[in-house]
């Protein structure tokens, strides 16, 4: 019989001719960037394949694992909450799936119905992007004498002020700007524009984030028709996914996020987090909670992160329902390499642990008139994420420390499943091949990004934005 190392060693020969193969067939030139995209899509592929060849073809060594794992204390723990994990994860998948289905975005409300609105547009270190924000928010067919645009610079180091001048002076008073005499972060920046603002509604765009003209139409179209509405969240896309493959790969993450989960969330009348690149808020839920919201601290220490989803969890706490609106839609930048993607991974982690420590102080309480169950069932969902994070890595790091080419193999088995039902609600959705950027990402997420959940409630006092200050 062959040893492994041998057959690791063919198998990475065999690796590379085919890739020679395909791309000699291909016609690729590697220097493209196109061409680069096809190699890491097909480089993608033949990983998953080899993995479902490792995870068949050592049938021998499972049964020598499975052995160590029904005779051992750690091995049969192992088992028992792997079981109830996926057991677990399936009904959720399966109750998300049916408030999905029964999810319809709000129909757009005519011009006499429709509240006044004052569209806040923080900025720092945005150079002319925020220019372009500007400008697309100044063609929206939302009706004139209803809409007021704010325009507020953090501070910014770069030119970013200037670009805000240049827009002033194209739209005139149909825009305002201020300018912050320091930096002190986004969440003080929408402070001052939440206090100067005269709007019914208080909508929040980030500068590096375009919409289409009838975004706002669409976000605020909710509060006419639900008195209870609080908050509402837009539909973020990816905008600067034309050339890297990291923004691809989560334009497809973030249609999942946003499409199918929010979806759900929204039938539930409960949505854990506007989004901070598009959301919409009552005005007088927002004054309820606007001085606790300003002074939130954790473990003693201002909070400077995490100011869309502490706003959302406050006006939750107020018994109002917080909404999605798959039909208004932000295209927002992200970070095109991965120092930037792990980085703001980490600040939305950090974010997620601390507002879910002050979600279990009021979601099990008679905070609603209604329903709150699925309230409760979204807290626990993402509850045991946070404290499974830590025992899932260790169990992992067993499984491959037990066999790391079963391990490896059965990964990619799974990867293939999940990974096939986000390509196909991609395309289902948008009708695009860029769909297939589901399996690069769920192996770049499973490698490369499964740290970053323990590292962030291990790091959950720490501050920082980690994503905005310019290259030295």
């Amino acid at each position: 019989m062959k040893t492994k190392s041998t057959i690791l060693s063919k198998l990475k020969s065999s690796c590379n001719s085919l890739k020679h193969t395909l791309i000699n067939f291909f016609h690729i030139n590697e220097k493209t960037e196109s061409s680069q995209n096809r190699v890491v899509l097909l480089s993608t592929f033949i990983i998953i394949l080899f993995g479902i060849y490792f995870f068949s073809v050592f049938h021998n060594d499972f049964e020598k694992f499975n052995s160590l794992v029904t005779n051992s204390t750690l091995g049969f723990t192992f088992i028992v909450i792997a079981t109830t994990l996926f057991i677990y994860k399936l009904l959720f998948f399966i109750y998300t799936t049916y408030h999905y289905i029964k999810y319809k975005p709000i129909a757009s409300a005519e011009d006499s119905l429709l509240p006044t609105c004052t569209v806040i547009v923080p900025a720092y270190n945005e150079g002319k992007q925020v220019w372009d924000t500007l400008m697309s928010l100044a063609k929206s067919n939302y009706p004139d004498s209803k809409l007021q645009l704010l325009a507020i610079d953090d501070g910014s180091k770069d030119d970013t002020w200037k670009w805000m001048q240049d827009a002033k002076e194209a739209l005139g008073d149909r825009l305002e700007i201020y300018k912050q005499p320091q930096n002190k972060g986004k969440r003080h920046a929408l402070y001052r524009g939440f206090n100067i603002g005269t709007g019914d509604i208080f909508v929040t765009v980030d500068s590096d984030s375009i919409v289409t003209e009838d975004t706002i139409r669409n976000l605020v179209s909710p509060f006419v028709e639900h008195e209870q509405c609080g908050a509402v969240a837009g539909n973020i896309r990816v905008l600067n996914n034309k050339k890297e493959m990291l923004p691809k790969m989560l334009d497809v993450s973030f249609v999942m996020s946003f499409e199918f989960v929010r979806s759900a969330e929204s039938n539930l009348n409960s949505v854990l987090c506007t989004p901070g690149a598009l959301a919409a808020y009552r005005r007088a839920a927002v004054f309820k909670c606007l001085p606790e919201w300003i002074d939130q601290k954790f473990n003693g220490k201002p909070s400077d992160i995490g100011e869309d989803r502490a706003l959302t969890n406050m006006i939750l706490k107020q018994g109002e329902h917080v909404l999605f609106q798959k039909n208004a839609i932000a295209y927002t930048n992200v970070p095109e390499e991965y120092l930037g993607l792990y980085k703001m991974f980490i600040r939305w982690g950090r974010s997620n642990v601390r507002e879910s420590i002050e979600m279990a102080k009021y979601v099990f309480t008679n905070f609603r008139e209604g329903k709150k169950t699925g309230t409760r069932l979204l807290f626990i969902n993402h509850s045991t994420q946070l404290i499974m994070s830590f025992p899932v890595v260790i169990f992992m790091l067993f499984f491959v420390s037990a066999h790391p080419l079963l391990f490896i193999g059965s990964t990619m088995v799974s990867i293939l499943i999940l990974s096939t039902f986000s390509l196909a609600f991609f395309t289902n959705q948008h009708k695009s091949s860029q769909g297939f950027w589901a399996y690069p990402y769920s192996i770049l997420f499973t490698f490369g990004l499964f740290w970053i959940t323990p590292y962030a409630i291990a790091t959950a006092g720490r501050s920082g934005w980690l994503t905005r200050e310019l290259t030295e």
